[in-house]
């Protein structure tokens, strides 16, 4: 992974030049819940996963077991339904997952238009991961990147203002249902 730069510096007349070492073949993925609740503290549910076989033909992206991992362990930790809102990945459009979340009536779930990922708040999240906690930064090995990716979204998670502020940037809100405004 080539590091985000955010600030450098050479002679006056001179094009600063960062120079990487080799690029590394090691592949990682990381699913996260951008979870939004009215008159709750927004949360982010994320796992990372190192891919250990991709260059022997292995996957090389989250399999739809993942997903349904993800989504049962948001619904432990969150103790409410869930409603959904995801892009056009082919994982998530999956039969096998489709079908674990027709199954389930604590999950609703939409899809994003195609080609809009400036509807998806989980953009701003990986945006902010990559401008805060990688900027600047040349990984000495696989667990250095990980143990990084790991702190830098543990510091968003804690941030609530900055999970609402990627929900606010897609110009999406958060609506309740009729019912419940009559509740409050």
């Amino acid at each position: 992974m080539t590091p985000p730069t955010a600030r450098t510096w050479a002679r006056r007349g001179r094009t600063p030049v960062i120079r990487v070492r080799g690029r590394s073949q090691r592949r990682f993925s990381i699913a996260a819940l951008a979870c939004y609740t009215h008159g709750e503290r927004s949360r982010l549910i994320y796992r990372p996963k190192r891919h250990l076989d991709h260059k022997r033909g292995g996957r090389r992206s989250f399999t739809w077991t993942d997903y349904r991992d993800l989504l049962i362990a948001a619904h432990q930790q969150l103790g409410a339904p869930i409603v959904l809102v995801w892009d056009n990945l082919n994982v998530h459009k999956d039969r096998r997952l489709r079908q674990f979340i027709d199954t389930r009536d604590w999950i609703t779930c939409y899809f994003l238009p195609a080609y809009a990922p400036d509807l998806n708040p989980a953009e701003g999240i990986c945006y902010l991961l990559r401008r805060s906690s990688q900027v600047n930064t040349a990984f000495t090995d696989p667990d250095h990147l990980i143990s990084t990716l790991r702190h830098g979204l543990r510091q968003i998670r804690y941030r609530s203002n900055l999970i609402n502020g990627c929900l606010a940037e897609t110009g999406l809100t958060l609506a309740t249902s009729r019912r419940q405004r009559q509740e409050w």
